[in-house]
């Protein structure tokens, strides 16, 4: 039972540390992005569940919540920006919706993710 209880709290702990967990400002892509290159060379698609970040990995999968409704959303990174100190995160237009700060311009967010 002890060494149970010790891999459950080693499995744990070494997840915990893994994923990061931090609240931010987000903002979302202006619809005349439609259709041009990101800089990981896909192109911007509103309905498509993606974003923009300063220095995560393209291909890194973010979970981002609004902590006012409880939403969530998971986005794929391929691009880069927002280009603004204060904003940490652009999101395409679906995933704004889906949590529910789009029309709000910027917004207050929780980001999990996991860098491998």
């Amino acid at each position: 039972m002890f060494l149970h209880s010790n891999a459950q709290d080693s499995a744990s702990s070494v997840n915990e540390t893994d994923s990061i967990k931090k609240t931010v400002l987000a903002t979302y892509y202006h619809r005349k992005f439609e259709g041009h290159r990101t800089t990981s060379g896909a192109r911007y698609r509103s309905k498509k569940l993606t974003a923009a970040h300063r220095t995560l990995p393209f291909g890194t999968l973010v979970t981002v919540t609004n902590p006012v409704n409880g939403k969530s959303v998971v986005v794929k990174v391929n691009d880069r920006g927002p280009f603004s100190k204060r904003l940490a995160i652009d999101l395409s237009e679906r995933a704004a919706k889906q949590i529910g700060i789009y029309r709000k311009g910027i917004a207050k967010v929780n980001l999990s993710y996991t860098v491998e």
